[in-house]
């Protein structure tokens, strides 16, 4: 009497699964070609600045870059150089203890901590030993007040 009961309900689920194919092809509706997107071409009075590489100002003052790719022409703004290409890391923590500065930072795996003599700190550990020293030298005239 069970596998009557159990040969009914996967009968039944394997219907119900083949009427929701039959009604997702219907749904389905053939996808219409859009059309291929204009080729870009270069601007007439464009400057050559190195073999494959052209500059542009548009009518608006806009500068473009045209570089020809091997997949064709493409164009990026010309925007000016940033300062500096290197990001300042998390700020360096000094305390002073006797002859040795102790420093911290964070990093991706946590604190990182490490400690030097003043005589062998690094331009970055000093200034933040420096940091640290005026931090204190303000707190303390604050305090006075």
């Amino acid at each position: 009497m069970n596998w009557k009961i159990c040969l009914v309900a996967v009968l039944a689920i394997g219907f119900a699964q083949a009427e929701d194919r039959r009604v997702s092809e219907k749904k389905a509706s053939p996808k219409k070609n859009p059309a291929p997107p204009a080729e870009m071409t270069l601007p007439p009075g464009a400057k050559l600045v190195e073999p494959g590489t052209y500059t542009f100002t548009d009518k608006d003052g806009k500068k473009w870059i045209y570089r020809q790719t091997p997949f064709g022409l493409s164009r990026a703004e010309d925007k000016p150089a940033q300062a500096s290409l290197t990001p300042e890391g998390p700020p360096i923590i000094a305390t002073e203890d006797g002859d040795i500065v102790r420093l911290e930072r964070a990093g991706p795996f946590g604190v990182y901590r490490w400690q030097k003599k003043k005589s062998e700190l690094a331009d970055d550990e000093r200034a933040a030993w420096e940091r640290s020293r005026d931090k204190d030298k303000s707190a303390a005239k604050a305090k006075q007040e």
